[in-house]
């Protein structure tokens, strides 16, 4: 099963494909949407949905795994930009007749780190330990990465490296 996490930013969204087999799962890509701070919102929207309208025609996931809408009282702006970005998501992927499926961050979290309150880097390092990437990850495609396994897992695909490689 081919799954498409993404970790919905307006300054950069992650995103990262992931196949899953009965071995475990293998990295297929990985990447970063950025965009330009000057550019306007809607500007930022087109670029992030187009981009991922691309990864999605080219790689034909079963799913979409995207971080479901969090909110910390003292940064409420945050949270709507957010929902911007993952109604952009959403669109790309429903275009594309693909589901949609959203994770608590803190349920990613806990899939990949044994802890629901984990940091950035912990994800990071969890993700690393995994599934042996060649390049060092941005943390918002590590985040992606997390997303992607705690779907598979879902599924039930063991969280671990598959032996075999794929092509990208």
């Amino acid at each position: 099963m081919l799954i498409l996490g993404v970790d919905p930013g307006l300054r950069a969204t992650g995103y990262a494909l992931l196949q899953g087999s009965p071995g475990g799962v293998n990295l297929v890509d990985h990447g970063l949407i950025s965009t330009e701070e000057a550019a306007t919102l809607p500007d930022r929207l087109r670029k992030i949905h187009g981009d991922l309208r691309t990864v999605l025609a080219h790689r034909r996931p079963a799913l979409v795994a995207v971080e479901d809408l969090f909110s910390a009282p003292q940064f409420p702006r945050t949270a709507i930009l957010m929902g911007h970005v993952r109604g952009v998501v959403c669109l790309a992927a429903a275009e594309m007749e693909i589901d949609v499926s959203a994770l608590p961050p803190a349920a990613v979290k806990q899939a990949i780190t044994g802890s629901g309150a984990a940091s950035k880097l912990q994800i990071q390092a969890a993700v690393s330990r995994l599934l042996h990437p060649k390049d060092v990850l941005d943390s918002h495609v590590s985040d992606a990465i997390a997303i992607s396994l705690t779907a598979l897992s879902r599924r039930g695909f063991p969280l671990q490296r598959a032996n075999e490689e794929v092509a990208p």
